[in-house]
């Protein structure tokens, strides 16, 4: 897992560590130091902590203008015992929509494992956004992880979205794309 590294072919449009409205702004990462682990194996030192043991994000793209985020996670969605989702609301997602951040593309490749409890903190984070045309998107979630996460479903809120090509886009394309596909699904 140590070598799995957050998608870096963006860094040169975006940083969150050089954006004053992330809520990563000013932290500094070691290329050396593996210090956070995800079932006892380490994991690259760019992957950001917000509060949970087991689950790690990397805020790849921001854009306030057109109110859209793309966020890659890695390790164990765990609500049941970690209550991954409120510190992920709480510590995260409430700046960003405070930013005037409604769109969420969450990039969940390398989310190995969900675990449900309650719907409360999706079901808060979707009334935050939607009035203002918000959506939340998991891209590419493991068939095993989708499974849970359907069979909670928790998919009312978070729309599970597959594409194999989603690196080959800038930012902005991919989030055109996936925009497009919920006005389409919205509309039906």
């Amino acid at each position: 897992m140590h070598e799995i590294e957050p998608y870096y072919n963006w860094r040169h449009l975006y940083t969150a560590e050089e954006d004053e409205y992330s809520p990563f702004y000013g932290k500094e990462h070691s290329e050396f130091e593996f210090t956070n682990t995800v079932y006892n194996y380490y994991i690259h030192p760019q992957w950001d902590e917000f509060g949970s043991r087991t689950l790690y994000m990397k805020v790849l793209f921001a854009d306030y203008e057109h109110s859209f985020v793309i966020i890659e996670m890695i390790g164990e969605w765990n609500d049941a015992i970690e209550n991954d989702i409120m510190q992920l609301k709480r510590s995260i997602i409430d700046e960003m929509t405070a930013k005037g951040i409604s769109k969420f593309i969450l990039i969940t490749e390398n989310v190995l494992n969900f675990h449900s409890s309650d719907s409360d903190y999706y079901e808060e984070w979707y009334e935050d956004i939607k009035d203002e045309g918000g959506w939340i998107v998991s891209l590419n979630m493991p068939s095993q992880t989708r499974y849970d996460f359907e069979r909670s479903h928790l998919d009312y809120y978070v729309h599970l979205l597959d594409s194999d090509n989603w690196r080959t886009f800038q930012p902005q394309h991919l989030f055109q794309v996936i925009d497009n596909k919920m006005l389409r699904l919205n509309a039906g």
